[in-house]
């Protein structure tokens, strides 16, 4: 950096009056405005680009849902009456509701006379969705009470990926673990002495 003497900066300054320093300023700062003004729009398209690809992914992450739950739904009835449950209605989101506010809401809701069962359908299944499927037969059960259903609560989740742990987790609390066999889908072999959880 070069550095100037008090001479050569008199010298520099030579004509220089309160007005040229003035506009000079004035210029500086027009420019410094325009710069923030035009870096204030690229944020606010950078913002908005953001904003529709968070919205596309969302809708990827809701079609992923949709195509795993339709994988899941289409023979769910046969195979519950293959185990021996015959299945006199099969439901998707089937949501229960107080009267005021919907309390839980089943992915697929499978039911006859005896027993209902409502199956929580993940894209990837973890313990936190079992854990949170656990409290949403409870909120059913809690529901069917009021109402003066007497039937059966049953429990079953499927994926379209269970980790080994969260199956054994699954079957664990006595819920049914579905999982895809080949073109189609099936309740997986339960372990020896598996019992079905009843709610």
């Amino acid at each position: 950096m070069d550095i100037i003497t008090a001479e050569q900066a008199a010298e520099a300054a030579k004509g220089l009056t309160f007005e040229h320093v003035w506009s000079a300023l004035m210029e500086n700062r027009l420019q410094m405005n325009e710069t923030q003004r035009r870096m204030d729009e690229s944020y606010q398209r950078l913002e908005k680009s953001i904003a529709e690809v968070t919205r596309q992914l969302g809708g990827l992450g809701n079609s992923i849902g949709d195509l795993t739950e339709s994988m899941f739904s289409g023979a769910l009835w046969e195979k519950f009456a293959e185990y021996g449950i015959p299945v006199s209605a099969q439901s998707e989101r089937r949501k229960f509701s107080d009267g005021k506010r919907v309390i839980a809401e089943a992915d697929i809701f499978i039911e006859n006379g005896e027993y209902a069962i409502p199956v929580e359908i993940k894209t990837k299944l973890t313990v936190k969705n079992v854990d949170e499927h656990i409290e949403r037969i409870e909120a059913i059960r809690r529901h069917f009470d009021a109402k003066g259903d007497k039937r059966k609560l049953l429990g079953a989740v499927a994926g379209g990926v269970v980790p080994e742990n969260v199956f054994n987790y699954a079957q664990g609390n006595g819920l049914f673990v579905l999982v895809q066999s080949g073109d189609s889908v099936t309740i997986a072999d339960m372990p020896k002495g598996f019992k079905a959880r009843e709610w």
